[in-house]
């Protein structure tokens, strides 16, 4: 313990980047993918945007973008983040590549959401002469609500992890204090405080998750 508490005010500064990387990613990210899942489920055969063209283009793009790995991603997607933030390391360049990887996973976690809507409660709108927009803001997003808020916590997890890989190649946050001060300073208590939070900072967050989706599901 000796050895971390003089670490006290970088490991704080640590806690706020993730949060910081990770809200912003998730909020990008969260916006790109709940677009492109709608996308994706309004334009399959049969949906209320049906567009063969559409879902087609779509779905190759998430197909090809959401395997890669993130390492692999972070470092593919190096020039166009420093052609976009102006740098191809720091925060603002992770947060940038962290947003793209996210919209592609989440947007098949909104599909397979939204596919879980009753296709009865939709024809049942539709045949009172509810317009397609009315459909998909006033009855199939609030209808698959509790599941997608659990999807996004689920996102928010992944994010996590993925900001502490991006700590290796020049980003902030619990990721670089482990390896900056933990694992290159051979100094494993340093290294499982950053585990710890990590660990407190998700079942927090997963637990709040849990409590908005279970009183979603229960309107």
């Amino acid at each position: 313990m000796e050895d971390l508490i003089p670490l006290t005010p970088q490991l704080w500064t640590a806690i706020g980047e993730t949060l910081y990387i990770v809200g912003l990613s998730l909020l990008f990210g969260g916006i790109g993918g709940l677009l492109i899942g709608m996308g994706l489920y309004t334009t399959r055969q049969g949906a209320l945007l049906a567009n063969r063209a559409v879902f087609g283009t779509l779905n190759v793009l998430v197909n090809i973008f959401r395997p890669i790995p993130f390492i692999i991603f972070l470092a593919a997607a190096q020039p166009l983040a420093r052609s976009v933030t102006g740098s191809g390391i720091g925060n603002n360049a992770i947060i940038f590549t962290l947003s793209l990887a996210a919209a592609f996973g989440i947007s098949r976690i909104v599909e397979q959401n939204l596919l879980t809507v009753q296709p009865g409660v939709i024809e049942a709108a539709r045949s009172i002469g509810a317009g397609r927009r009315r459909i998909i803001f006033t009855i199939l997003i609030p209808e698959a609500l509790g599941p997608l808020i659990l999807g996004y916590t689920y996102i928010f997890v992944a994010l996590v992890d993925m900001s502490a890989v991006a700590g290796y190649v020049g980003g902030g946050g619990l990721g670089n204090f482990a390896i900056q001060y933990g694992y290159r300073q051979f100094n494993p208590v340093v290294t499982w405080a950053a585990v710890a939070v990590i660990i407190v900072l998700v079942q927090l967050v997963q637990f709040l998750g849990n409590q908005a989706a279970r009183k979603a599901l229960r309107r």
